[in-house]
């Protein structure tokens, strides 16, 4: 924890020096310090790309900043969700330092600095795809990894509680909530991936050089435009799906790390303007361990008839706010009895009856706001990378430098 200038400093600046590389260093001071700097006070046009020293967090932080500002500078308007964004021509670069590294495992594989800083050295480039995250036409967040609902976003917020405890805190966090066994009752509606190579159940994985991000990423403007001419309302190409579920995740890359080789969802990938919309329904604790267990080994977790998994370029969810989890209420609304008080109880979430939803976790941050809509921009940022080389990383993992 907080070894990013010890990291820099010993392995990446040596390196940088010796490729004649000139940086301009800043050390964070805050929270949201490297967003702030980038969206207002950074001068952009002197560089040739942004790195970072950290993990996850601040690797966020560096997308948010540079993204919201590129949209700025181009007269674009990030609170509007059919909004076509305008791709960061700055590429990003990842020292991993932190105590959670998803994106290097998943653009570079490892975690590895040295791996890192070579990679930003030859001037390597890795295209990313990125959700933007709206609620009532408004800018929430953007996600570039996992956006879950329901398991994850409730062990993300019964962790938060828990800082004082370490790393272990997610451990401990998981299994409460997995005893817990919440579910929430929602409406899922999405925009199904049309004329793109590869599905979630594909066995192949998206690797340097991927065929399937090829194909599917050069269009990304026509499918676009496509979309927003469509009025979307209306538009016969939109799904629903209603039900009660433990989980819905929207996974934009695999999610691999070394506790889970194959991630939430191994087919996933890097830059295809697509995430992987992932429906875990109301199911017994038993089924859903089945499934978690699945993340762990080379089973595949969507051949379960409670999980579905559909490949989409859009997607929104409305829950369902008041609702009944007794058998008891649940039977008599059945026999027709108290139909009147459910509906008031439905209609009016103010009634003081228990709330049941839960929260998002999107890339680690938690979203209070349940009700969203996503959209994917395909490729809109570039990492000093060039996507998993094989073979995996994760054959091999007493070899921690890949390159």
């Amino acid at each position: 924890k907080r070894q990013g200038g010890r990291v820099y400093e010993q392995k990446v600046a040596p390196l940088f020096a010796q490729a004649a590389i000139s940086t301009h260093v800043i050390v964070t001071e805050h929270a949201n310090h490297a967003r702030d700097h980038l969206r207002t006070d950074a001068e952009l046009k002197k560089y040739d790309g942004v790195v970072c020293v950290g993990g996850d967090g601040m690797f966020s932080e560096i997308v948010h900043g540079l993204i919201w500002r590129t949209q700025i500078d181009s007269s674009l308007d990030p609170n509007s969700p059919d909004e076509t964004l305008t791709s960061c021509s700055l590429r990003i670069g990842i020292i991993p330092a932190g105590s959670t590294d998803c994106i290097c495992f998943a653009t570079v594989g490892t975690n590895d600095p040295v791996t890192s800083a070579l990679h930003i050295i030859v001037g390597d480039s890795q295209p990313m795809d990125v959700c933007s995250i709206h609620h009532n036409n408004t800018f929430l967040r953007y996600s570039v990894s996992l956006l879950g609902y329901g398991f994850y976003g409730d062990v993300l917020t019964d962790s938060e509680r828990k800082r004082w405890m370490g790393p272990v805190r997610y451990d401990f966090s998981g299994l409460k909530m997995f005893l817990t066994h919440h579910y929430y009752e929602g409406t899922v509606s999405y925009l199904p991936a049309r004329g793109v190579v590869g599905t979630p159940r594909d066995a192949a994985r998206c690797r340097s050089g991927c065929v399937v991000c090829q194909h599917n990423g050069p269009k990304p403007s026509e499918r676009a435009e496509k979309y927003e001419t469509d009025d979307c309302e209306n538009d016969g190409d939109w799904r629903t799906i209603r039900g009660k579920f433990l989980a819905i995740n929207a996974a934009s890359m695999s999610c691999a790390c070394p506790r889970s080789p194959k991630g939430l969802s191994p087919a996933a990938h890097l830059a295809d303007g697509t995430t992987d919309l992932i429906l875990v329904r109301k199911c017994s604790r038993f089924d859903f361990l089945r499934h978690l267990l699945r993340h762990t080994n080379k089973e595949d977790q969507f051949d379960l008839n409670f999980v579905e998994v559909h490949r989409v370029v859009r997607f929104r969810f409305m829950p369902r706010h008041c609702q009944s989890d007794s058998d008891l209420e649940l039977d008599l609304l059945e026999n027709g009895k108290r139909q009147i008080f459910g509906q008031i109880c439905r209609d009016h979430p103010a009634c003081g009856c228990a709330p049941a939803y839960s929260s998002w976790n999107c890339d680690g941050e938690i979203l209070t706001h349940t009700a969203i809509d996503v959209r994917v921009h395909c490729r809109l940022i570039k990492l000093f990378a060039r996507g998993i080389e094989e073979p995996q990383v994760f054959e091999d993992l007493t070899n921690p430098c890949a390159i």
